[in-house]
């Protein structure tokens, strides 16, 4: 699914969220959460995806502020995938998620890192395949450890990679179907160089998208040694019409939860949210349950339209059932 909109994403605003931004005002009283809901029972780190900047960290509080003062553990970025230097951790946003991640220890910062350049221009399959053989054997790896280091550098060696996300789809450059056998090898060749940084606790997150796309996601993971989190990306589209067919269908959240089992790993959700079918609370409503249920080490859902609950208003019925969910006013 292409992701052009980050770079946009503060057009999708809402008129009420924009002018607390702008103006430090008050908002509404939260809603009550209905009785008996347990979205804040479990020790999942709770976030989204605000801006792929440093405003991303300045509206954390706000979308916060908007949930009655919830704590939002999860704090979520991009690396831009437009040339090496960005996938080497040039942004100077990543100094304010730093400061962000250490001002609590509990926190944790979830950094989206590309694994080739030019990763959202059209890359033919071919040329697509050349470069995933080359970064199998090597030829990349100076730009992953200079990333490390800069990491370490700006004291967040703990961050969570998602590391060539949504491998199983047609959109990145860094997409897996060309040559399954060398995009493995690539993710293994990455993960040692960054690994080999001293001091480093970096922890890897293999996220491709629900269903199969392109190629089942099961042929792309690179190995137990190498992956830290099995996680998924799963937006409110096909495969599947209902929230009970995202669960059931092959190769999404029920065989997302099985695997990670199978394979003694964590489980994540780094994006999620609204798409094809409009405001939809029945999914919103669903996949909160789902995340409640299952534990997962962290959530994150994308907030900007057409995916979002906060910073778009095209949602209100979405909005007011994860506000409920997720507020710290709660019924007695």
């Amino acid at each position: 699914m292409s992701r052009r909109g980050r770079r946009i994403v503060g057009a999708c605003i809402s008129t009420a969220a924009a002018g607390l931004l702008a103006t430090g005002g008050v908002l509404p009283p939260a809603p009550k959460a209905p009785s008996g809901s347990n979205a804040r029972t479990t020790g999942v780190a709770v976030g989204a995806y605000l801006h792929y900047g440093s405003p991303g960290v300045d509206r954390m509080q706000g979308l916060s502020h908007w949930l009655g003062g919830a704590e939002l553990r999860a704090g979520h970025t991009y690396l831009p995938g437009d040339t090496w230097a960005n996938i080497e951790g040039a942004p100077e946003s990543l100094h304010s998620w730093a400061q962000w991640r250490n001002e609590e220890r509990d926190r944790l910062f979830i950094l989206n890192v590309p694994m080739l350049e030019g990763n959202e221009e059209g890359v033919p399959d071919d040329r697509v395949a050349e470069l995933l053989r080359s970064g199998a054997q090597g030829a990349y790896d100076g730009h992953f450890r200079r990333l490390a280091e800069r990491l370490v550098g700006l004291g967040i060696p703990d961050t969570v990679i998602v590391l060539g996300w949504e491998m199983n789809g047609s959109h990145y450059t860094h997409r897996c179907q060309p040559d399954p056998g060398s995009w493995k090898g690539y993710w293994r060749r990455i993960v040692a160089a960054m690994r080999s940084v001293e001091g480093q606790r970096f922890r890897f997150d293999f996220a491709p998208n629900r269903g199969r796309d392109t190629i089942p996601w099961t042929e792309c993971y690179p190995g137990d040694d190498v992956v830290d989190i099995v996680g998924m990306d799963s937006y409110d589209q096909a495969p599947g019409r209902t929230f009970d067919e995202h669960v059931t269908q092959p190769y999404g959240l029920q065989h997302q939860v099985d695997f990670a089992k199978e394979h003694g790993k964590p489980i994540s959700y780094p994006e999620w949210g609204l798409f094809r079918h409009g405001d939809n609370p029945a999914y919103v409503q669903g996949m909160l349950a789902w995340i409640a249920d299952h534990d997962p080490l962290y959530h994150s859902i994308t907030d900007y339209c057409p995916h979002g609950v906060w910073q778009c208003d095209q949602n209100p019925h979405s909005a007011e059932v994860f506000r409920e969910a997720l507020s710290t006013h709660r019924s007695r």
